[in-house]
């Protein structure tokens, strides 16, 4: 869907979640290349990991079920109905809560690249809107699944 001049509605089961070899899962919802926009729903099982990275653009965040938290703030724990918002820049490791009895799902609006770093502030790599866009779609096609609901735009 391209340039949209009405709302846009994506349903609960119109896009598939796309599983990686690490248990997560995703399901990219809307792409914007002009505004470098990327907006995610994730799935993570409990005690997952995220590499240690920063945001180029602000990220907003909705956690739905489980629980999450920064290493860098243990006491800000996530949970059901929480909102996160993360100012460009803010060096973070996300760590799903091992005893979480439930995947932990959360909604994710990315604006710019998210910049994976090592422990010595060295780049590892960088994702940004156009390339979550092309991984998705490559994943579904290979999966025999369908993205073709995803709203994307430029």
């Amino acid at each position: 869907m391209d340039d949209a001049s009405e709302a846009l509605h994506i349903g609960q089961n119109d896009l598939p979640w796309l599983e990686s070899e690490d248990g997560s899962k995703v399901k990219v919802l809307h792409v914007d290349l002009n505004l470098g926009l990327w907006v995610v729903k994730t799935l993570w099982p409990a005690g997952y990991k995220v590499q240690t990275h920063y945001h180029t653009g602000p990220v907003f965040a909705v956690t739905h079920s489980g629980s999450w938290y920064y290493k860098e703030y243990p006491d800000q724990v996530n949970r059901a109905g929480s909102y996160l918002y993360e100012p460009a820049h803010s060096i973070h490791t996300l760590l799903v809560s091992e005893d979480n009895t439930e995947d932990t799902e959360v909604w994710f609006s990315i604006y710019g690249c998210n910049v994976n770093i090592d422990e010595g502030g060295s780049i590892l790599g960088i994702v940004d809107a156009k390339s979550v866009l092309q991984t998705y779609q490559e994943g579904c096609k290979a999966s025999g699944l369908d993205s073709g609901n995803m709203i994307v735009v430029g």
